[in-house]
């Protein structure tokens, strides 16, 4: 069976380099079974890949690709808690948050940019609970911010 840094390799995709914080805090904090990740902003190459709303100078499918991206910086934190995604039992809890315009309603769509992404990598083991919520402004005009806590 192949592990998750393997699938993600299939999928044509890689575990970033964690994310530096933008204030006070840490990537992700473990705490006995569980690893809980702070806000994950889509950070490319140390840059945001998009700022503005979704519904506005942010599309949705735009958005969707920034959740994944969300997704995968997260995916970074909790590796370098843990080694290793292989240590990953259950992914338990997705948060995303999306900065959209007000008559915008499509936030579980961006969502499943994180959702997809985790049952594609952990199979079985990736289906979780999620909310999706949309905001009125996010870190730095991020669109999208992406939580996840996973056990181990």
């Amino acid at each position: 069976m192949a592990t998750p840094e393997e699938r993600l390799s299939e999928l044509g995709l890689v575990v970033p380099e964690v994310a530096k914080p933008v204030a006070a805090y840490v990537p992700a904090v473990r705490s006995g079974q569980h690893v809980y990740t702070s806000g994950q902003l889509p950070m490319r190459y140390g840059e945001l890949m998009l700022t503005g709303k979704v519904g506005g100078e942010v599309s949705a499918e735009e958005a969707y690709g920034c959740a994944r991206q969300c997704a995968l910086n997260a995916l970074a934190a909790i590796k370098a808690e843990i080694g290793e995604l292989a240590a990953v039992k259950r992914i338990v809890k997705v948060v995303v948050f999306v900065a959209s315009t007000r008559d915008f309603t499509g936030q579980p769509g961006v969502a499943n940019g994180v959702s997809e992404l985790l049952g594609e990598v952990f199979g079985d083991a990736g289906v979780h609970a999620r909310s999706a919520v949309g905001v009125s402004v996010l870190p730095l005009d991020s669109p999208v911010e992406v939580e996840l806590l996973v056990e181990v």
